[in-house]
C-alpha cells in the first residue's frame, strides 16, 4: 500500500510502498483510510524537530487525524462492521504496571512519557491507504459526517479541556444550571487562534452556555472570522483591538482557550483573565523562544483572583465520542461554517509537498483511499 514517511536519518519525507497491516487479534479491526488531517505537529515533524519511528525502523509513516471506512473486522468485534465509518485514537499505553493512568484507560494522562502515539512517536500512523489497531481505540461516526468526520481528532482537544473546566469551576454556585436546567450565568470566552483547533473550540463552547469571542490576528474579511461570525461568536482582529482594550470592553473574561501556539500572545493575554477564570493552554511553542513576562503580575492575580491556568494535550476515549456528537450538533447548526474548516483536499502523492509547504489554508486533508 501507499504511506506517507519521513526519514530522521536521512531527513527526507516521501511516498513509499508499505505493507499491507493485517489483523493482529480477534479484537481488532481493519480501515481503508479515506482522509487524514494535516496539522502543525506534522508539519514539524516533516521538518524533523521531533517524531520517533517505532524500535527497529528508520521512518515513521506519519499523521493522526484520521477517517477511514471498516473493511475487516476480528470474530470479537461487535460495535463495527464493514461499510462503517470510524475514526482511529492516537495515544497509546505505556507499559509500566505503576502507571496508575495507563491502567486505568487514561494514557492522556501518563505518568511515565513512555507511551506511543500513532504518526508521532513510536507508532507509525494513518496517512497510508490502509490501518488496522484494537477495536477499542476506533470510535464509530455516522455517515452524515462523512465530508467533516477527519475533524474529530482536533475538536477533541477542546472536549477534553471543556469537561475539565466544568470539573473545576464546579466550585462555583453560579456556575451550576438553574431551575430550568439553564446556567443562572452566562460566561464570557475568548478564543485566541483562528485556525482549526481554535475555530472548533469556538464551535464546543458556542453550543454551550458561554458567550464567545474569538480575538486572531486575521481581517474581518478573512474566511477564518467569518466562520466565527457565522457560528454566532464575535469577531476581533488582534491588529485592530488590543488586548486590554477588548478585556476593557467584554468586563470579566471567565475563561481564555488559548489555540496559536504562541507564548507571548498567551501570557500576555493572560494577564487579562478575569475574577474565578479558566485559561486553557492548548499549543505548544518552540524551544529557544524567550519572552517578556511580568511573573509577578500574573502570581498576584491568579492568587487574588482565583484564577486556574490549565493546560490540556491528547484525549481520552470519552472526548473522541463527544467530539463526533457535537459534530452531529454543529452540522445541524452551521453547516456550511463547519464545512468551510476544510480548505482543500490533496491525494496521497502530493502529501510531500503538502507537509513540507507553507500551508496557507485553514484545515488540509491528504486523501489516501477517499
Amino acid at each position: 500500500m501507499k504511506a506517507v514517511a519521513v526519514y530522521p536519518d536521512s531527513r527526507s519525507v516521501r511516498v513509499i510502498d508499505a505493507p499491507d497491516p493485517q489483523l493482529k487479534g480477534p479484537g481488532c479491526v481493519k480501515l481503508r483510510i479515506l482522509e487524514v488531517g494535516v496539522c502543525g505537529t506534522d508539519r514539524e515533524i516533516s521538518r524533523f524537530e521531533y517524531g520517533q519511528p517505532p524500535a527497529g525502523n528508520d521512518h515513521l509513516i506519519i499523521g493522526h487525524e484520521s477517517l477511514g471506512e471498516v473493511v475487516e473486522t476480528g470474530p470479537q468485534v461487535s460495535d463495527l462492521k464493514a461499510g462503517d465509518l470510524a475514526v482511529l485514537t492516537v495515544r497509546r499505553p505505556c507499559q509500566q504496571a505503576a502507571c496508575v493512568a495507563c491502567r486505568a484507560g487514561r494514557q492522556d494522562f501518563c505518568y511515565t512519557g513512555r507511551y506511543t502515539e500513532r504518526g508521532i512517536k513510536g507508532r507509525h500512523g494513518y496517512m497510508a491507504e490502509m490501518a488496522a489497531d484494537e477495536h477499542q481505540y476506533a470510535v464509530g461516526v455516522p455517515p452524515e459526517l462523512r465530508d467533516v468526520a477527519v475533524l474529530t481528532e482536533p475538536l477533541t482537544i477542546a472536549e477534553k479541556a471543556i469537561e475539565e473546566v466544568g470539573r473545576i469551576q464546579q466550585r462555583l454556585p453560579w456556575g451550576l444550571p438553574g431551575r430550568d436546567g439553564r446556567p443562572t450565568y452566562r460566561h464570557k470566552a475568548v478564543v485566541v487562534g483562528a485556525g482549526p483547533v481554535g475555530l472548533l473550540g469556538a464551535m464546543a463552547l458556542a453550543v454551550r452556555p458561554f458567550e464567545v469571542h474569538v480575538y486572531s490576528r486575521e481581517p474581518a474579511d478573512d474566511p477564518r472570522a467569518g466562520i466565527a461570525k457565522a457560528i454566532g461568536a464575535v469577531y476581533h482582529c488582534s491588529r485592530e483591538v488590543q488586548m486590554d482594550d477588548l478585556a476593557g470592553d467584554l468586563g470579566n473574561i471567565d475563561l481564555v482557550y488559548e489555540a496559536t501556539g504562541a507564548a507571548q500572545v498567551s501570557f500576555d493575554m493572560l494577564a487579562q483573565l478575569g475574577v474565578n477564570a479558566v485559561f486553557i493552554l492548548t499549543g505548544v511553542p518552540g524551544e529557544n523562544n524567550p519572552i517578556r513576562l511580568d511573573g509577578g503580575g500574573l502570581m498576584r492575580n491568579m492568587v487574588l483572583r482565583n484564577q486556574v491556568l490549565l493546560g490540556s494535550v491528547n484525549a481520552p476515549r470519552k472526548a473522541y465520542d463527544d467530539a463526533v456528537a457535537d459534530l452531529v450538533t454543529f452540522m445541524r447548526n452551521w453547516p456550511e461554517a463547519v464545512r468551510g474548516v476544510i480548505t482543500d483536499r490533496h491525494p496521497i502523492d502530493d502529501a510531500p509537498d503538502v507537509l513540507t509547504g507553507k500551508g496557507e489554508g485553514i484545515k488540509t486533508v491528504i486523501r489516501p483511499g477517499g
